[in-house]
């Protein structure tokens, strides 16, 4: 019996995929704008990182703080400050 070759075998492996949403990944999205306009977008990603890595916020307090702390001295407490409509 002779070998049997599948057409599987020519499909590209998933990493020579390229994925759809890299191909204009270093330009900044809506989100990355309006983090970077905080002025806090350090804190952010540090925050972020440790919810990622601790999957649990309130083993990130420092981190929260330090973005509390970069929120208001940027004077971003206005920005979310509740309106009557």
């Amino acid at each position: 019996m002779g070998s049997t070759t599948s057409k599987e075998d020519n499909r590209p492996k998933p990493e020579q995929q390229t994925p759809a949403a890299a191909v204009d990944d270093d330009e900044p999205d809506e989100w990355d704008k309006r983090i970077f306009s905080t002025g806090c977008a350090d804190e952010n990603a540090k925050l972020t990182d440790c919810y990622y890595e601790k999957k649990d916020w309130r083993a990130c307090k420092d981190e929260m703080e330090q973005f509390r702390q970069c929120w208001k001295v940027q004077g971003n407490d206005k920005r979310t400050d509740m309106k009557d409509t």
